[in-house]
């Protein structure tokens, strides 16, 4: 199995339930399995700016599927949750990307791993931190990346949003 590091956002609609939604079809994907999942963080749109606020959260999962496969079982649980293309970097009921995976450097038209703009993204950076401050990106420890973003780009706003925590929380352990 390898290790990967998944990102999931939402900014549309009951986003908890997106989260505990998508969530909930991952863990059911044969060949996929669930080790932890960062807190629930609230940011500011990124790009089209003028857009509801997003929650996010990475997960690190354990998986026997190719990237590819991997990249198509997200796109079907964005499908299935009722996903409508938009704008790109537009509002969205839910988003899936896959951040990191063990051993994988790969750049297609349809994926690029690691994630291009990870390094970017305090959306990204700060839960990835949560899970696995030590994971390298372009030699450089996530927690290093994450804070130099937060002093070098202050005002991208990201927060730990223990609420939203909680009530994915909930969620989840409802649906079990």
């Amino acid at each position: 199995m390898a290790e990967a590091y998944l990102e999931l956002g939402t900014n549309l609609g009951d986003r908890e339930d997106y989260l505990a939604r998508a969530l909930a079809l991952l863990e059911g994907t044969e060949g996929i399995r669930l080790v932890q999942i960062s807190r629930v963080y609230c940011s500011k749109a990124w790009g089209v700016l003028e857009q509801p606020d997003f929650l996010n959260v990475c997960l690190q999962i354990d998986t026997m599927l190719q990237p590819l496969d991997l990249l198509a079982v997200c796109k079907d649980i964005e499908n299935a949750l009722g996903r409508q293309v938009r704008e790109r970097w537009g509002p969205r009921e839910i988003d899936i990307d896959i951040l990191m995976m063990q051993g994988v450097d790969i750049d297609t038209p349809t994926l690029t791993i690691p994630h291009p703009r990870l390094a970017q993204r305090r959306f990204v950076l700060d839960p990835l931190s949560d899970i696995a401050p030590r994971w390298e990106f372009d030699g450089v420890p996530v927690s290093l990346l994450a804070e130099t973003l937060r002093a070098d780009e202050p005002d991208q706003v990201c927060f730990p949003d223990e609420k939203a925590t909680q009530r994915l929380a909930e969620l989840r352990g409802s649906s079990k």
